[in-house]
């Protein structure tokens, strides 16, 4: 059943199937929820599921100014008010997952499922810097030497050769959101996850490595790490079968 409700504002869509305990789906940056269909097919067997568009994402209005991992929990926080959601399980995968860490160090929740999630402030190689702090100069010394509308075209080719597709794929909006929660480290909050927690890697995730899940097994008191060879940073939809049976022995009461 499709949903919407005001939250902050904006129209927040989402969907709930099946029936039991809740469960709460967040999908990763440039996604929407029709990503997580598959494992909402799988949660509805034994669970109420709720499966979200985070705002900016599917049918879900966009922010209104620069939001953070902060703001897009206090969202989920709202929604669990207003839905009369008690002891929600959560499942994030890549940025749903920034939201389920800080959302379970702070908040009561039954469980936290954790799929190739981000959360952990990627290591920046020197290349990496030069293009930031290069890119940052254009935008203000292009305008004055080479006039606003060649100046904007320039910016654009340079954000086209560098920029990472999630980046030019967005609008000014997101790109500035993605921007700032990107650099947002949530390991000091980690510790304070006090809900058993379920990791799920692809071994081969160039975007949120296995370093990232080591570190969030070490830090979160009771997880632990299941992790798929040869599958990337989505490594549900590339290993199904192994993915849903490991899914259905963590939710099982």
């Amino acid at each position: 059943m499709e949903k919407n409700i005001k939250i902050k504002g904006l129209n927040f869509h989402y969907t709930v199937e099946g029936s039991g305990s809740p469960i709460i789906l967040m999908h990763g940056w440039g996604c929407n929820l029709t990503t997580l269909k598959s494992i909402e097919k799988v949660a509805m067997e034994t669970h109420t599921v709720y499966n979200v568009d985070f705002p900016g994402f599917g049918s879900s209005e966009e922010p209104n100014e620069v939001w953070g991992i902060e703001e897009y929990t206090q969202l989920i926080e709202e929604f669990v008010k207003l839905e009369n959601i008690e002891n929600p399980i959560l499942l994030g995968h890549s940025f749903g997952g920034r939201v389920g860490i800080l959302y379970s160090s702070r908040n009561k929740v039954k469980r936290l499922i954790l799929v190739d999630a981000a959360g952990v402030k990627p290591k920046r190689s020197l290349i990496y810097y030069i293009k930031v702090y290069s890119f940052k100069l254009a935008k203000k010394v292009a305008p004055l030497i080479m006039g606003k509308e060649k100046g904007a075209k320039f910016i654009d080719k340079m954000r086209g050769k560098n920029g990472s597709s999630d980046y030019n794929d967005a609008s000014p909006m997101m790109r500035s959101i993605l921007s700032k929660v990107v650099n947002e480290d949530l390991q000091y909050c980690m510790p304070n996850i006090s809900a058993p927690t379920l990791l799920v890697w692809g071994e081969e995730d160039t975007a949120t490595p296995m370093r990232d899940a080591k570190i969030m097994e070490k830090l979160i008191p009771n997880a632990g790490l299941v992790s798929f060879p040869g599958c990337g940073h989505y490594s549900f939809l590339e290993n199904p079968v192994q993915f849903a049976a490991v899914l259905r022995y963590f939710l099982k009461d």
